[in-house]
């Protein structure tokens, strides 16, 4: 922040806790005397309307100035006012850091002792997965999901089709390193519309078998091959997913597969390394191997 708006937002408070101070003080100063309210009491229109004098009770006024004192001296302790780091030293960060570190030597141990396990017992452990489960529920379901189901360009993790495996290790490193996935778009390289919609048509038709007779055959086996090999099956070491199957990842329709041909995609996993320790991730990722699992 620079030194301008520092001072800005000091000077913005301060006169604003000052204003506020006076506002109430002023309010209090013209409160009538028991003679004047009495009088104005006195006064009655058209029989029975009466103007009445209802001044602030003492106990509210002396409510708002505690709270604009109460205000300043919060002020004064932690960081509100620009770069005035307060007089109490705070600061998010440093009670970020001592909430992380009471809670690894709360659960620390417990993490340890399970990623000590093997992942197979680890994914048949009760106590495991429920620790998983609350790690998933932190950190992956905001992409994936609640039930872990996916979305368009967020795979579903409980099936049996993995875009780089679906064991335990490499689930792993799914998570502790995270991935990128690239699909360049390939709009120019298919020779425009007509050729997009050969394409199109023809990674539609996979399922059911390779046409070597179609018109995009020969340039799937050019630019495509490299990435999904040769049937279509895909190639997990590249994260190239399988075309042959009916699993589709950014959806199947003629207008996506023309959407991924044309402008291609790019599929990240944030790696969660840092941010979960070793331990963490192990258990997490017994976790995820057992969504798919009977």
């Amino acid at each position: 922040m620079s030194n301008a708006w520092s001072w800005y937002i000091i000077l913005g408070t301060v006169i604003t806790l000052v204003a506020c101070f006076w506002v109430v003080a002023y309010a209090n100063k013209q409160r009538a005397s028991k003679e004047e309210i009495a009088e104005s009491e006195a006064h009655v229109w058209d029989e029975d309307i009466r103007e009445l004098n209802n001044p602030l009770p003492m106990w509210w006024f002396w409510l708002f100035i505690l709270t604009v004192i109460w205000a300043a001296f919060y002020l004064l302790y932690y960081p509100g006012m620009g770069d005035f780091a307060g007089l109490g030293g705070w600061s998010q960060e440093q009670q970020y850091e001592a909430e992380m570190a009471a809670a690894e030597a709360e659960y620390g141990p417990m993490f340890a002792a399970f990623a000590e396990q093997d992942f197979e017992d680890l994914a048949r452990d009760p106590a495991a997965l429920d620790v998983g489960a609350s790690l998933y529920a932190n950190y992956c379901s905001q992409c994936h999901g609640a039930a872990a189901m996916g979305a368009r360009g967020f795979p579903n993790l409980t099936d049996d089709v993995w875009l780089y495996g679906g064991s335990p290790e490499q689930i792993e490193h799914s998570i502790v390193n995270g991935r990128m996935g690239i699909m360049p778009a390939l709009g120019a390289a298919l020779g425009g519309d007509e050729g997009i919609d050969a394409m199109v048509g023809y990674v539609q038709s996979m399922p059911d078998g390779l046409d070597e007779n179609s018109p995009a055959h020969s340039k799937y086996m050019t630019l495509c091959i490299a990435c999904h090999g040769p049937t279509g099956a895909g190639n997990q070491a590249l994260g190239a997913p399988s075309l042959i199957d009916d699993v589709w990842l950014y959806g199947s329709s003629p207008e996506q597969i023309r959407k991924t041909l044309v402008e291609g995609r790019n599929g990240v996993m944030p790696a969660h390394g840092d941010l979960i320790g070793a331990d963490r991730a192990r258990i997490l990722s017994a976790y995820v191997y057992s969504l798919s699992k009977p």
